[in-house]
């Protein structure tokens, strides 16, 4: 039997609790920040940004900070950049050091950087436009990015667990298996995978085709069998009956047939991975980590590595891609002294070449893992934190 018909707007209740409603990420309404002066140099910036070829998600993510700078500045009666001196922004930025969320928690360093660095672009523009004397923000001494490592690698019993706990005798878990399976097979961003089209997939040469990517770059990116298995069953049983008569030809769909925000997709993955009893912090991130790890540990070449992640640099990537867990092991096993059954290798006699060996492979995987932290972080804070309205200091 084929999959039941999909009910718009019905979806079965889901096991967890879902998120609140994402609240807007500035302290005040656009309209309140119009009778502030630098409103509008914000909106020649971004013009500049769109007419130079940033990317639409580059200048939205600016925007967000910039914004929230102005509602933090237009509490203090700071209306024109040339009232925004170094003192200011140094303010600010411990405005934004002390800010805790409703959690309680402070923002990651990530996030702080996500606020500060637009600022720092803007006001390049300003002082390159001749709207100011000097870059009052040319010298900010900024946080340090940690090199932490991801709070959450999945193994692949979680992986295939996480995909099997999808009900797919529903539409709705039909739909979800198809998702997660593309993004394990593939390893890209949760926007990327929001930003499929139809004609992307290529099921018969087992191929996807990832449009503007992080960069504005597109690539090509195999897709295993199994997840192709699973899209084809996707388009013909669940998709056909989510598409409207005013098709945009987007490949995943949600049930009133328009493509799916990347944070509502985020918070749908979140929900699976917690019903599947998986408690690591992110969501769609986790398998794209996931992805990359488990090649690495099966001997992926790093020159694969780096075009199926999109990483525009060879030289990054080949610091922490060198590297697998299971070469670890081997080469531990080999050399520790503190092992189970020792060799009868006569004392003195030169053990030879370990298997696998290479130089300062546990700072590189380390340094892997911390890359794939550090990405994850630059998602999270592209969404978002709100900051309330802050008393003047």
């Amino acid at each position: 039997m084929g999959t039941p018909s999909i009910k718009r707007n019905k979806l079965a209740a889901p096991t967890t609790k879902p998120k609140a409603s994402r609240r807007r990420r500035v302290s005040a309404e656009p309209a309140v920040l119009a009778h502030n002066a630098l409103t509008r140099y914000q909106a020649a910036f971004h013009e500049w940004e769109a007419v130079v070829g940033y990317s639409p998600r580059t200048i939205a993510a600016q925007h967000h900070a910039i914004e929230r700078f102005i509602a933090w500045a237009d509490e203090r009666s700071l209306n024109r950049p040339q009232d925004i001196t170094r003192p200011i922004l140094e303010r600010y930025q411990r405005h934004i050091y002390h800010y805790r969320k409703a959690n309680g928690q402070p923002l990651t360093v990530s996030a702080q950087l996500g606020l500060i660095l637009p600022l720092q672009a803007w006001f390049k523009w300003l002082t390159k436009q001749n709207h100011i004397l000097y870059n009052p923000a040319a010298d900010l001494d900024l946080p340090t990015r940690p090199k932490a490592l991801p709070k959450g690698l999945l193994s692949v019993g979680q992986v295939e667990g996480v995909l099997n706990s999808c009900d797919t005798g529903t539409p709705e878990g039909l739909r979800l298996r198809a998702m997660l399976e593309v993004l394990y097979s593939t390893g890209i961003r949760r926007f990327e995978l929001a930003g499929l089209k139809l004609f992307d997939v290529d099921i018969e040469r087992g191929a996807l085709m990832v449009r503007q990517g992080k960069g504005s770059k597109d690539r090509l990116v195999p897709l295993g069998e199994r997840a192709c298995a699973w899209v084809d069953k996707y388009l013909r049983e669940v998709r056909v009956e989510l598409a409207t008569s005013v098709d945009e030809h987007i490949l995943f769909l949600t049930d009133d047939g328009q493509g799916y925000d990347p944070g509502a997709l985020g918070d749908l993955v979140k929900r699976q991975l917690l019903a599947a009893g998986v408690q690591y912090p992110g969501a769609c991130h986790l398998f794209r980590v996931a992805c990359a790890t488990h090649m690495l540990e099966n001997g992926a070449d790093i020159r694969f590595i780096q075009s199926l992640l999109g990483h525009a640099k060879l030289d990054t990537t080949q610091i922490y891609t060198q590297v697998s867990l299971a070469k670890l092991k081997e080469v531990h096993r080999a050399t520790h002294p503190a092992r189970l059954h020792r060799s009868s290798r006569p004392a003195g006699q030169d053990a030879g070449p370990v298997p696998g060996a290479a130089p300062d492979t546990e700072v590189a995987r380390h340094r892997f893992l911390a890359e794939l932290q550090r990405e994850g972080d630059e998602s999270a804070s592209a969404s978002g934190t709100p900051l309330p309205k802050a008393k003047p200091a």
